[in-house]
């Protein structure tokens, strides 16, 4: 048999070793690495320097001019739940409060999970269980197709092209399509989900917040009602964080479980429905084939954030309030501040050029 040069066997073995590397997976974080819990009562909480990660301190530190020139106010990096950054920009501190907008939507799709849980109510039940008949003013049996699932895939069907998407009274809620069937960003119909909770627990929504998730990790804040029927949160920047290292840690508070069902869990973080790929229960996703955006109809074909890793998931709020949350990178990164340019009511073009500066300090 004719043998073959050792010149060219070497060349197949580069080829072979190149071409699979070109789309290998990112090498793994260490799992054995337990996350880090930050105490409940009081200030204190672990901190790392990004040195000790293999991170860029250069730049990092150019980072933070970038983020107060576009109306950053809080920025917050947890790895492996220890603060690596924490920056406060103008007269904004650790204690001052801010909102978080539609950013809560992802904390209320959790609350929604602890009911069901507690066997308080199951997501597939009709919301008019919950909120009566007649809480819009569709037809009674397009009414009866909405369920609480709709309401957290934002699927109802009902009309956000109203004058006030975000008046949740019968009036402004009219008929557009059959729930499950259309895809819309729409305030109020998620909004009405704290009357189904406050219905369902029997206690108000805020209270039924504060037992299960707020003073459970030590959050502080409280949701205040705006005139047009909108439930927004406020808080400190930490307390986004906590929430964040929540999300990361599956639902589980160091050894305290809060919400256990993992079908649950795994739903709100993945693909809920076919018409928007990029959205799970009221929480934004990363990674997907396609894309759509609040007030628009239309599915770009790609993903939310080109230039973060694929299997993030986010709470995105009004003016970019962020929690960024990257299970693969063990990371939760939040942002509070003024709008990064522009008026938009979750993802903007700020999530991407942040990333794409990220991506070259973490070097993921």
């Amino acid at each position: 048999m004719k043998k073959t040069p050792a010149s060219l066997v070497i060349l197949l073995i580069l080829a072979l070793f190149f071409s699979c590397s070109k789309h290998s997976t990112p090498t793994p974080v260490q799992k054995d690495i337990k996350l880090y819990f930050p105490p409940v009562t009081g200030t204190d909480w672990q901190t790392a320097t990004p040195s000790s990660l293999g991170w860029d301190d250069t730049g990092l530190n150019n980072l933070y001019p970038y983020l107060q020139s576009k109306g950053t106010k809080a920025f917050i990096i947890l790895k492996d739940g220890k603060i690596i950054t924490e920056k406060y920009f103008g007269t904004f501190t650790a204690d001052s409060i801010w909102y978080w907008a539609s950013a809560g939507k992802t904390m209320t799709g959790f609350l929604v999970g602890i009911a069901q849980q507690e066997k308080l109510l199951d997501i597939n039940d009709a919301s008019s269980k919950y909120l009566g008949t007649g809480w819009t003013s569709e037809p009674l049996a397009k009414e009866n197709l909405i369920t609480i699932k709709n309401q957290l895939t934002m699927t109802t069907g009902l009309d956000d092209g109203v004058a006030d998407p975000d008046c949740a009274l019968p009036g402004c809620l009219v008929y557009k399509a059959d729930a499950g069937t259309r895809w819309a960003y729409h305030n109020a119909a998620y909004t009405l989900l704290d009357g189904v909770i406050a219905n369902a627990t029997k206690v108000s929504f805020n209270t039924y917040f504060q037992q299960k998730i707020r003073n459970v990790i030590g959050m502080n804040g409280t949701w205040v009602k705006t005139p047009n029927s909108n439930n927004i949160y406020y808080s400190n920047a930490r307390s986004m964080a906590r929430f964040g290292l929540l999300l990361l840690n599956k639902g589980t508070w160091d050894q305290t479980v809060i919400l256990s069902d993992t079908n649950y869990l795994k739903s709100q973080v993945n693909t809920s429905q076919n018409l928007n790929l990029s959205y799970g229960y009221l929480t934004w996703l990363n990674g997907k084939a396609s894309s759509m955006e609040p007030q628009s109809q239309v599915v770009f074909p790609h993903d939310i954030i080109p230039n973060a890793p694929a299997d993030l998931f986010a709470a995105l709020g009004k003016n970019d309030q962020k929690i960024y949350v990257v299970p693969s990178q063990r990371l939760v990164i939040i942002r509070m501040g003024n709008t990064a340019g522009g008026v938009n009511l979750a993802g903007s073009d700020f999530d991407n050029e942040l990333w794409g500066k990220l991506k070259a300090i973490i070097k993921f």
